[in-house]
């Protein structure tokens, strides 16, 4: 799979903008400020619907537009396809798949990317909310499906805390309406569990390879699930004994169902007392290991930013290995600046193989010599050069 072209209008600060890309590694090149994170993060968005860098989708759309226009024409297994996007201020986005409209949400089943930014060092060191970012997006890449539960996952988390908030200092008059939405939170947390549990079991073996390959030792790296179900069954003194990623993923669907609905009810008086719904996938969170100690707090910065980028290489290497599509597009933005000479060696012979690999860079000094670039220079929101 690989960009064919991008084309974008009133998106962040271009006006107008046009890029042929081609397969292997591009480089754009442009000091900072200049808008090549902005051309990778257009293209981001269509694995996703989503910026690594902003919460919300206005801040895209350029000052004085009342909407942004991204195409994006995709070649994958022997065929093209494009894509587009419009992102409005006023209104619901609108989509397009080979000119025929389509839910937004549709547009993920068509590509798929993996980028490595400098915001990563937030999912090892940062807050529970960046490693459940990073879960959902790479859910989204894997399972295009899981989109749609997510979304309304949301959208009941939201309902059903408003009725909390509603109900603080009494029950009884709420119960009958709470029990319609923790049967929906419900249905749509087991899927999201589910999922999330199947992709932390897969990333543990691609996770421990990438790692080594980046830094030439073996420390150990882990990753494994912190669930808010299963704490708040151990803290009503269920007896639990703990589960390794592979035995949370052979957990059925129908053991899951209960236990969410045990643990609600373990919880409910504590979410009326506090107007806060206390479980489910929005309240879990990731435990990423070094030699058998959290990353967060215990890895040197070093470290931290090997475990990162060999967490993106692990989605990478699960995406290429069941996508009938082909190899998901590569993206590495301004992280070469970040590593010491031997670990951008290590991280461009990682992805090298791959059919695209995007990457931009302020300084040509800090991306791997040796690598058959064709360069973008960006300056001013614009495109002014291609070439080898």
């Amino acid at each position: 799979m690989r960009v064919a072209h991008l084309s974008l209008v009133d998106f962040r600060n271009y006006r107008t903008a046009e890029l042929d890309l081609a397969s292997g590694p591009n480089l754009f090149i442009g000091r900072n400020g200049q808008g090549k994170t902005n051309l990778v993060e257009a293209i981001g968005y269509f694995a996703t619907l989503r910026s690594h860098r902003v919460t919300s989708d206005s801040p895209m759309i350029r000052a004085g537009a009342e909407a942004a226009i991204m195409r994006m024409r995709v070649a994958a297994a022997e065929r093209d396809v494009m894509l587009e996007l419009q992102l409005n201020r006023e209104r619901p986005n609108r989509a397009q798949v080979n000119r025929n409209p389509v839910r937004p949400r549709e547009v993920t089943r068509w590509f798929a990317s993996v980028a490595f930014v400098p915001e990563d060092l937030g999912i090892v060191r940062g807050e529970p909310s960046g490693r459940r970012r990073f879960l959902d997006d790479a859910l989204v890449v894997r399972h295009p499906v899981a989109a749609g539960a997510l979304s309304d996952y949301e959208r009941v988390v939201r309902q059903r805390t408003s009725l909390l908030k509603s109900a603080r200092g009494g029950s009884a008059a709420v119960d009958a309406t709470l029990s319609i939405w923790d049967e929906q939170l419900v249905e749509y947390g087991t899927q999201i569990m589910l999922a999330r549990r199947e992709l932390v079991r897969d990333l543990g073996g691609p996770l421990r390879e990438g790692y080594r390959r980046l830094v030439s030792q073996d420390h150990g790296p882990g990753i494994f699930l912190s669930e808010s179900v299963t704490a708040a069954l151990s803290r009503a003194d269920v007896s639990r004994e703990t589960q390794s990623a592979e035995e949370l993923a052979d957990v059925s669907r129908e053991t899951l169902i209960a236990q969410f609905r045990e643990a609600l009810a373990a919880v409910r008086s504590r979410e009326l007392e506090r107007g806060v719904t206390l479980v489910g996938p929005h309240r879990d969170d990731l435990l990423l290991t070094l030699n058998g100690l959290p990353v967060k707090g215990y890895a040197s910065h070093g470290e931290s930013w090997s475990f990162a980028l060999a967490l993106k290489m692990a989605l990478a290497a699960i995406l290429r290995d069941e996508s009938p599509a082909g190899d998901p597009v590569i993206v590495l933005d301004d992280v070469f600046a970040e590593l010491d000479s031997r670990r951008r060696d290590s991280l461009m012979a990682a992805v090298s193989d791959f059919e695209q690999v995007i990457v931009t860079a302020a300084v040509e000094e800090d991306v791997p010599d040796g690598v058959a670039w064709r360069r973008v220079l960006i300056e001013a929101g614009a495109v002014i050069s291609r070439g080898d």
